[in-house]
């Protein structure tokens, strides 16, 4: 029963987050121990490893699929636990010199209960750069609230800082996002080349130099015009 009651605190939280940020930063209790979120930060994270675990299925073959899904529902969580300190961190600094008088423990709340987006930004990702831009979007402007709510500070304050580290980090994100994009492109025409090219000499035990030659010199050019094609 007592599991059960903290999961329902978890799941009104999250609802709350998201619903009604500025309500649920201005009643959070700003110190109490690392406990509370974390139990929260995980539950959310370990939500959202499930989610991409399900995705997953949708995008591999079975056994890539099971690979994916395990790693997902294992390092989703440990990514967020990590980074989630680290984050909470630079907030902190932030936070302080902007005039903030509370601790890193405050700062690691604002960040742990803002992993309440966790499970919708996953379900976002599957849109091509909105998903991630939204979510990095959303991320901040909890950041944002925090700070007034929380910290105190001057709106007009928050609003000039954060709206340049958010466009500063949408712009990362998208840059980064294209980048793997490219490459994921590139490796998937250079692997139908190679395919291609071992397609060749299957079952051909009569193939000559000459043929063998030309067939190099077709999967050379094959691969040089689907590396130029992914850029």
């Amino acid at each position: 029963m007592e599991n059960k009651a903290k999961l329902n605190i978890i799941i009104e939280d999250a609802v709350k987050v998201i619903k009604n940020p500025v309500g649920f930063y201005r009643e959070m209790p700003k110190t109490g121990g690392f406990v509370d979120p974390l139990i929260f930060l995980i539950v959310m994270a370990v939500v959202a490893g499930l989610m991409v675990a399900t995705l997953s299925l949708f995008g591999a073959g079975m056994a890539g699929a099971m690979a994916a899904g395990m790693g997902a529902v294992f390092m989703f969580p440990v990514f967020a636990l990590i980074s989630s300190f680290i984050s909470a961190a630079i907030l902190f600094v932030i936070w302080k010199l902007m005039g903030s008088d509370n601790g890193y423990e405050t700062a690691y709340r604002c960040i742990a209960y803002a992993s309440a987006i966790y499970p919708i930004t996953v379900l976002l990702s599957i849109i091509p750069y909105a998903g991630s831009v939204v979510g990095m979007a959303w991320g901040v402007y909890l950041m944002m609230i925090a700070g007034i709510e929380v910290h105190q500070l001057k709106k007009n304050t928050v609003y000039l800082v954060f709206g340049i580290l958010g466009t500063l980090m949408v712009l990362g994100n998208l840059s980064g996002e294209m980048a793997a994009r490219r490459m994921t492109s590139r490796f998937e025409g250079m692997g139908e080349q190679f395919e291609q090219f071992g397609r060749q000499f299957e079952n051909n035990d009569d193939m000559t130099p000459e043929k063998a030659g030309e067939a190099l010199g077709g999967f050379l050019k094959g691969l040089e015009k689907a590396t130029k094609d992914s850029e």
